[in-house]
Parts: structure tokens; C-alpha cells; sequence
């Protein structure tokens, strides 16, 4: 019967995500991109003492195709699989349109970031993952951009936030001391990052 969904096609789709998410954790285990302890360090020691709830909501929108993620990335103590195959669109290689996991640290620290600074509009991404091709390409015409960037590895977030002065939103993000971040008032975006602690 039409709008009927059975349990067992929806275990599978479940099965399915899950697994999918699996192999993006597994990748981000093999080349050392995703630390428990690191974690344990955002959650719950900060944002729950921003706000005393089980689940953690994201917006995000991208400023060169219009997609949108709004909803819960993690509930009761798990990453959810569904919105992480959403926000990997989301922060495709818009030049490409190449998708790759995104370290669910990175979601971790902007909605840490969203509670400090009080306002949850949607953070507006201008380049989220960066494939090698896309990466080389922009080496060629810019100086400012990494070899070995970490937006080719999930691990970084070039965004604004309406409603949120673009130094506002840099000083809030060093304040959190989570990662790299690099402010760049010409472009009107900060550049966040889970790497090692530095700014620019």
C-alpha cells in the first residue's frame, strides 16, 4: 500500500546509512583525524553548559549552490549517519561537486560556537571539503592557499553568519582554542579548522 513504509525497508535503509557512516569514521581512524578524547573534550563540558539538551541542531548553507542543512547531526550520545550524508553534501567541492567525510569534530565546534555567541542562523559555507584538483587550481592563483590544506581532508570550514560581525565571529571562534582559524575581512568569510591550535 502506497505511504506505508515496512520495518524491514527500514532497517535496511538504516543499515545502509549506518554503514556508510562507518567507513567515513573508519577513514578519519586511519589517518588519525578523529579523536575521542577530542570529543570528550567539546561534549558535554561546553556546549552542554550552553544549553542543557540531548541534541545537537546545525544550519548550514551553502553560498555557491543554495543547499541547505538544517536539523539535529548527533542525539543522545551518537552521530547521526542521515545528516552526515546530508552535510557532506552540503560542504561538497561545489567545482567538482566531490563529496568526503567531514570530521564530526568540525560540527562540534560551531555549535559550541553558535551558543557562545548567541545566534543560530544558518553559517553560510563558502568552501567546506576542497578535492586535490580543486586545491592545486587555486594554489595556481592565490598565495594564501595551503598545500597540504586541511579542507582536503574534511577538517575545515571557510563561513560567515548573518547576523554576526565577521570579527565578532573570529574572536569567538579563537576564544574556543579548538583548532586553526584565519580571518579574512576582504573575502568576508573566517576559516575554521581542526588542526592544531594557531590563528592567522
Amino acid at each position: 500500500m502506497a505511504g506505508i513504509i515496512h520495518p524491514g525497508d527500514l532497517m535496511e535503509k538504516n543499515r545502509i546509512a549506518a554503514d556508510e557512516y562507518q567507513a567515513d569514521r573508519r577513514s578519519f581512524l586511519k589517518t588519525g583525524l578523529f579523536a575521542t578524547a577530542a570529543l570528550g573534550f567539546w561534549m558535554p563540558s561546553l556546549a552542554q553548559a550552553a544549553t542543557p539538551q540531548t541534541g545537537r541542531q546545525m544550519k548550514l548553507s551553502n553560498a555557491h549552490t543554495g543547499d541547505k542543512f538544517h536539523g539535529e547531526y548527533w542525539y543522545n550520545g551518537r552521530y547521526i549517519p542521515d545528516a552526515f550524508g546530508e552535510i557532506k553534501h552540503v560542504m561538497r567541492d561545489y567545482r567538482t561537486n566531490d563529496v568526503f567525510p567531514i570530521d564530526p569534530r568540525l560540527m562540534d565546534i560551531l555549535y559550541v560556537l553558535q551558543h557562545r555567541l548567541d545566534n543560530f542562523t544558518a553559517f553560510e559555507v563558502f568552501s567546506g571539503y576542497r578535492s586535490p584538483k580543486t586545491n592545486a587550481m587555486l594554489r595556481r592563483i592565490s598565495h594564501g592557499v595551503a598545500k597540504h590544506s586541511l579542507h582536503m581532508t574534511g577538517q575545515a570550514i571557510d563561513l560567515n553568519q548573518p547576523g554576526t560581525h565577521l570579527s565578532s565571529l573570529k574572536r569567538g571562534a579563537i576564544a574556543l582554542r579548538s583548532g586553526g582559524v584565519g580571518y579574512y575581512p576582504k573575502s568576508d568569510f573566517v576559516h575554521v579548522d581542526t588542526g592544531r591550535v594557531r590563528h592567522w
